[in-house]
């Protein structure tokens, strides 16, 4: 028996990560000149992984995206901690990631319907 039973829902929840990620992302860099300022990021991929390598079935209201501070980057002498060439690197990774999450429900979607199709 599989551990995911509908891979719609967590293409979806992928795709509100995405979008999480990306208001964070935008806001770091809002704040690049920002005093003590430190950046934000989302843990998701990390709870997707946990919850597939743990036993039992997995379902995606387990798994919501959650906003952090990692604290592991260089912090600057006022205090912030904001790379622009770094938040532009995780934009870019962002999108794509996002991009994919959208194609690969499009496909589903695409499945669905020709499958409603065939008589």
């Amino acid at each position: 028996m599989t551990k995911v039973t509908n891979i719609t829902d967590f293409l979806e929840t992928g795709i509100k990560a995405a979008g999480l990620r990306h208001n964070a992302i935008a806001n770091n860099i809002a704040n690049l000149e920002t005093a003590d300022y430190r950046r934000l990021d989302i843990r998701f991929e990390q709870l997707l992984q946990k919850a597939l390598d743990s036993a039992g079935p997995v379902r995606p209201d387990q798994i919501q995206p959650e906003i952090h501070q990692p604290k592991q980057t260089p912090v600057k002498s006022n205090g912030n901690d904001v790379n622009l060439e770094g938040e532009i690197g995780q934009m870019l990774k962002n999108i794509l990631r996002y991009k994919t999450y959208v194609r690969l429900l499009n496909k589903k979607y695409d499945q669905i319907e020709r499958a409603m199709k065939v008589q």
